[in-house]
């Protein structure tokens, strides 16, 4: 019997960075000290902090399966529901509050916080922003450096498929993905570009550690990075999604694609790497229309719908969905160009009730539908 070629690699690990919004004001609250200390008897290690003390973030262990992935990451927003709910909030899976100003929100007590403040000060301050962060086991440096520089043309794809962030101070920006262009403002963030090797991509980092631009590898915030600690590519482009279901989609492809562009690597062949600048332009057709888009096709050297474009990158990472069992999850992205993501029902309720109190509500009920008896039922008043 032939041996699986993506064996013992490819593992996953997803975090998810949810708002905690009052359950009368849907506004954001500074809760997320009361969460940690009331959830680590259950959450332990996969609830954590961020910056800003309405931000809770959760992480899976190293999973072998996207069953697995869907499991935890399930289990961790029921838990983080109850836990809210027993203080009178609630838990949102959006890359942006749509009304909350960052000027009211508390950071947290932390030296890194501080010190992230300190040195970019209000850069940091109004960078409340949630994401979806999903890594892909990768044993050797090296194969982690060439699979970040590959997937670099594919990153506009995937942010197309999460958008989840069209309001924000209680305006539509104009944008799908508000949360994108917020963080831009930070250094060291984007598309990066393409690294020759994993000595040089170290020589980088020293580099600035030399001359005290950062303290280690975790101050890099690109859209894609070979992590400077796990072995693993860490892929950081998408929006937090609402639905559990578009996370574990979005789990599933990312996975999927890596180990499709490492098939064509053991067979000494690679995906054409394009200048970050190009790129670039994808994604910014990306944040401003979503799944709407029309993405230009470097190869061909045209635009094209984006919908055409996901069914070339489904049919591209077939084989290596098929080997990893996850033919169904990677389907599951379909639905998500069918139906709309996040940002395309926010965008349609807040036209239909110029409300932002409104599309928080829809929020609430999103994040939680189908998780449990008392998930996706909020109390209606404004």
């Amino acid at each position: 019997m032939m041996r699986n070629p993506l064996e013992g690699q490819f593992t996953l690990g997803v975090e998810e960075e949810f708002q905690i919004v009052d359950g009368q004001t849907w506004e954001l609250r500074s809760y997320v000290s009361r969460l940690l200390e009331d959830g680590k008897a259950i959450l332990r290690e996969r609830v954590r902090p961020e910056m800003h003390q309405s931000v809770v973030e959760i992480g899976t262990g190293v999973c072998q399966t996207v069953g697995e992935i869907r499991d935890e990451l399930a289990e961790m927003r029921v838990e983080l529901d109850r836990i809210a709910r027993q203080g009178g909030m609630r838990i949102v899976g959006a890359g942006t509050h749509p009304f909350s100003d960052w000027k009211s929100q508390d950071i947290t007590n932390h030296d890194r916080y501080h010190a992230i403040v300190e040195d970019m000060q209000d850069v940091a301050r109004a960078n409340l922003i949630f994401g979806l962060h999903v890594h892909v086991g990768i044993k050797e440096k090296e194969v982690a450096i060439q699979m970040a520089n590959q997937l670099r043309y594919f990153l506009p794809h995937l942010l197309a498929l999460s958008t989840s962030s069209p309001l924000w101070l209680g305006r539509a920006s104009g944008q799908h993905s508000t949360r994108s262009l917020l963080f831009k403002r930070f250094p060291r963030t984007g598309i990066p570009g393409v690294f020759e090797s994993y000595s040089q991509f170290k020589e980088y980092v020293d580099l600035l550690i030399k001359t005290n631009t950062i303290d280690n590898g975790k101050k890099i915030w690109w859209d894609v990075r070979a992590h400077y600690l796990y072995d693993t590519v860490e892929v950081r482009i998408c929006d937090m999604p609402t639905r559990l279901e578009h996370s574990v989609a979005l789990a599933a492809l990312i996975q999927a694609l890596t180990a499709q562009l490492y098939l064509l690597y053991r067979h000494n062949m690679a995906w054409r790497t394009y200048p970050s600048a190009l790129i670039e332009e994808n994604k910014w057709r990306a944040c401003r229309y979503g799944r709407h888009a029309r993405l230009i096709d470097f190869g061909e050297q045209r635009e094209r719908p984006f919908p055409e474009l996901l069914d070339e990158l489904l049919a591209f990472v077939s084989e290596a969905a098929a080997l990893l069992g996850t033919e169904k999850e990677v389907a599951a992205v379909r639905k998500i160009l069918e139906e709309g993501t996040s940002s395309d029902h926010q965008l349609r309720i807040f036209k239909e009730t110029n409300d932002a109190r409104a599309v928080v509500r829809w929020l609430v009920d999103e994040t939680m539908a189908g998780l449990g008896p008392n998930a996706g039922t909020v109390q209606r008043s404004a």
